[in-house]
Order: structure tokens, then sequence, then C-alpha cells
């Protein structure tokens, strides 16, 4: 996974509305959320505090600091339904058949095999859940990864439905992203 770096909440919330999207995704009290490659937490906090104690978070991600900064803002917050582990996506299995909504933000591109992250969202999700993909348009700007490491929404899209998704939604919630919604296609 390449090297990602800390987003300030003020200059993400410039970008989009983040419980504007965890709502439009589905997300309700009660879910299993699962944020994979979730750095230091950003959607996971606030998917659980929506999620609230009958539901429950997994947080996944390589960088160990950053799985820190999420279990001491889960303290802070006094928020006790989040599992948070260090560990690399494409050998993460949380749990069989469990996660309403499975969930990656401006994260994909980064995995050293996308594909195979996305087959083991197909293992974690319920037939009845969503796979929801926030990234980064594919056109230059100054901010965000190199232009060349990019996905774009196409590009995203067949990587999705290659796992074994349909297409529900594609959307701009802002203007340096895309989010894209999916579930299960019928006999996964």
């Amino acid at each position: 996974m390449q090297k990602r770096f800390y987003i300030e909440e003020t200059t993400r919330r410039s970008w989009f509305n983040p419980e504007a999207l965890l709502l439009r995704a589905g997300l309700v009290q009660g879910m299993k959320f699962v944020d994979v490659g979730c750095g230091d937490g950003f959607f996971a906090i606030l998917a659980a505090k929506i999620v609230g104690e009958t539901g429950k978070v997994y947080a996944v991600d390589s960088d160990s600091q950053a799985i820190e900064r999420l279990r001491t803002n889960s303290a802070i917050n006094s928020l006790t339904n989040i599992e948070a582990r260090i560990a690399i996506a494409e050998e993460t299995i949380f749990c069989e058949n469990c996660a309403d909504i499975v969930f990656f933000s401006i994260v994909l591109h980064d995995f050293n095999d996308p594909e195979k992250v996305l087959c083991n969202a197909g293992r974690i999700i319920k037939k009845t859940g969503r796979v929801v993909n926030l990234d980064w348009k594919k056109k230059a700007m100054s901010i965000g990864p190199p232009l060349g490491i990019r996905f774009s929404e196409k590009e995203a899209s067949y990587l999705i439905e290659k796992a074994g998704f349909a297409i529900e939604e594609v959307m701009e919630p802002g203007p340096f992203h895309y989010l894209i919604v999916a579930k299960p296609s019928i006999g996964n």
C-alpha cells in the first residue's frame, strides 16, 4: 500500500459533507460498517456515532500510527463499538456475510491488489449490503495523489463489477471526488 498522508477534518469537510455521504449510502443505527484502509478513522468515528451502541464498526489499516490515532479518538469520544486492526487489507476478513456497508475512502487506488480487496469485500458483505467507494476524480488538480495512480469512475466501476457487485449509483459529492455505491450482484 502506498504511503498516505493525514488530512485535517476541516479540509475534508470543505470538500464534501461526510455525514451526508454515509447517510446517502444507507448507514443507520444498528448496522455493521467496515472501513477498509481507514487511516486515522475519520469515517470510522462518524460511522460509529451513526450506528450507535447496537451497531459495530470494523476498521483496518496497515499504518500502526493511524490506528493508534483512531483508538485514541475512539476513547476520547467514548466509542466502544469500534474494532480497529493493524493489518493489510488484502489479508483481512473481519467476518463472513456480516457487514451492511463496506467503505473505501480515498484509498482504493492505494492498495497493492485492489481486486483482492474488493473480493474480500464480497466475502464480508451481507447479500443486502452495499460497497461504497469515495475517491479522487481522475483529473489534474493541485491536491490529492498523483494523477497516474488515480482510478477514474469508469475504472473503479469496472473493478467493483469484476468483484461481483452491481453499480447502483455514481455521484459527485464535491468538486474533487466521486462516490460509487454498489450492491452484491444476484447469485453472489
